[in-house]
């Protein structure tokens, strides 16, 4: 009978029980827990202000896109307010524990894990310890939340469109009673009428009585197809009228979408020096402490699982001058071998090359004899005018085998949406980007960059400071003064990311004005 009062007081509490089974195998949880004794963090009278802190932060998840239901501050408040039994305060104190490190996670990296939803994604993210964040509960807790979500200025620029969408939704959205047509300058009665109204909806123009088509209104058209990646050209178009009748749910959804890519993100330094590629709007820039110091068009990959190109953070570490061009496998036996089985002397600008690197006679192969597995030859294009990479490519070494490159097909520049490639990024002015990113290292990049090219041979140059680049995608984003610009959601990726968020929990309609 000795040891029954004693085996009695070694049994862990209700509470304790509950806090147990209810953190169930969330690992450094039950390690933290377990290091103090299983003492309180949220449910405790001692608690009260952290609890509230906590709480407080829950409540914005909706602001910030997130999926509320992860971290639902009204019910937990609820339970709190119901709780009767020492059990129950256990079984509160794991969900507040949970809904905490969640939110963390959520707001500081992102609420999904974007590779699960489009392979195209190769995004690193890095997600915050649990272990560290709960010891941070602990000595500072108003200093972590305060430091969650990323300090970006577009991040909060987003937000406040976000807002503002919300409260245009909550007072009936767009006027789709009068959708746009296709309209030239000119016109005049109803349907400039709608036209103007649209325009003054979206903050395009100012108040106007104007029932015609008039400059004014051809100006607001022009800024606004420069908003969108339309060429500028002030006429209602087929692409214009498609952009003008978006519904603003459908740009809610852009903006909140935007906003879980910023996370994932984080609040790692981009680079005092960076290069942004926004694939979306076809379009490149060199950004130099917050400013954008060079801006080029771009062409990015075809739509397809096999030619989109990615989205990924590297450093660039160097140029090639007067590339040569070592044809992908892929490319060489999906394209090439079926045209050099129907005419050896195909693409006469490649040379063929056997595993030792040498180059092969095409008259010598019988390429009727090889399938795409058993193919035993490469494909390579010598420096040259027609070079598919044209004269300089920019390095930044990856699994992918993705880079920037100059390229010979000029005319596609000029084109709206400008997807041609294999996924590579190619650049519309080349020449500059290398002036721009040799400035740094020397007083003559122009010379320098000349001094290589006009050789002929393959030239690396290395960057003293690689420069971070980041291959993005943003079908919304802020620039520099606010103002929003929209782009088509080329390859389908922000519709799966939507779908997937309001599959997680995250709400996207309107809120009270």
């Amino acid at each position: 009978m000795a040891g029954g009062p004693l085996m009695a007081a070694s049994l862990p509490s209700a509470y304790t029980q509950a806090l147990i089974e209810d953190l169930g195998e969330a690992a450094e949880a039950q390690d933290f827990y377990r290091a103090r004794a299983h003492a309180s963090l949220w449910t405790g009278p001692q608690d009260a202000e952290r609890r509230a802190l906590a709480l407080a932060a829950f409540d914005t998840a909706a602001d910030h896109g997130l999926p509320v239901s992860r971290y639902d501050a009204a019910a937990l408040r609820r339970a709190m307010a119901e709780a009767q039994t020492e059990g129950d305060l256990g079984r509160i104190e794991a969900r507040m524990t949970k809904a905490l490190l969640s939110f963390v996670r959520d707001l500081s990296s992102g609420a999904l894990t974007p590779e699960k939803i489009d392979d195209g994604i190769k995004r690193t993210i890095t997600r915050p310890d649990p272990a560290l964040v709960l010891s941070q509960v602990e000595t500072g807790l108003s200093d972590l939340l305060a430091n969650l979500a990323p300090q970006a200025p577009e991040y909060a620029r987003l937000m406040s469109e976000k807002f503002r969408l919300e409260a245009i939704i909550a007072r009936g959205g767009f006027d789709s009673s009068a959708p746009i047509s296709e309209t030239e300058h000119g016109t005049s009665g109803a349907r400039a009428v709608a036209l103007r109204e649209r325009l003054i909806a979206l903050g395009y123009l100012q108040a106007s009585f104007t029932e015609s088509y008039d400059a004014e209104i051809q100006t607001a058209v022009s800024r606004f197809q420069l908003a969108h990646g339309i060429t500028p050209d002030g006429v209602v178009g087929n692409s214009t009228a498609e952009a003008l009748n978006t519904p603003a749910e459908a740009r809610l959804k852009s903006v909140i979408v935007a906003m879980e890519r910023l996370r994932w993100m984080g609040n790692a330094p981009l680079g005092a020096r960076h290069i942004r590629v926004n694939q979306p709007e076809y379009k490149a820039r060199v950004i130099d402490d917050g400013a954008v110091t060079f801006e080029t068009r771009v062409i990015i990959g075809k739509v397809g699982h096999e030619t989109a190109s990615p989205e990924f953070s590297e450093l660039m570490e160097f140029m090639v001058i007067n590339p040569t061009w070592s044809v992908p496998r892929s490319i060489v036996v999906k394209e090439y071998l079926p045209q050099l089985q129907k005419n050896p002397g195909a693409q006469r600008q490649l040379q063929l090359i056997d595993s030792a690197g040498r180059v092969v006679d095409r008259s010598t192969v019988d390429f009727a004899a090889y399938t795409p597995g058993s193919f035993p030859y490469a494909l390579r294009q010598p420096p040259s005018d027609g070079n598919a990479l044209g004269k300089v490519k920019f390095m930044f070494p990856n699994q992918w085998n993705i880079y920037l490159h100059d390229t010979p097909t000029k005319p596609l520049f000029a084109k709206e949406v400008r997807a041609f490639s294999h996924g590579c990024i190619r650049v519309g002015s080349p020449f500059d980007l290398a002036y721009v990113l040799l400035a740094r290292q020397t007083d003559d990049p122009k010379g320098l960059f000349k001094q290589h090219l006009d050789t002929g041979r393959e030239t690396t140059l290395n960057f003293d400071q690689p420069i971070p680049v980041h291959l993005v995608y943003f079908t919304a984003w802020p620039d520099e003064t606010g103002q929003m610009n929209w782009f088509r959601d080329i390859y389908g990726r922000d519709a799966k990311l939507a779908a997937a968020l309001a599959e997680a929990g995250t709400g996207f309609g309107g809120t009270p004005a």
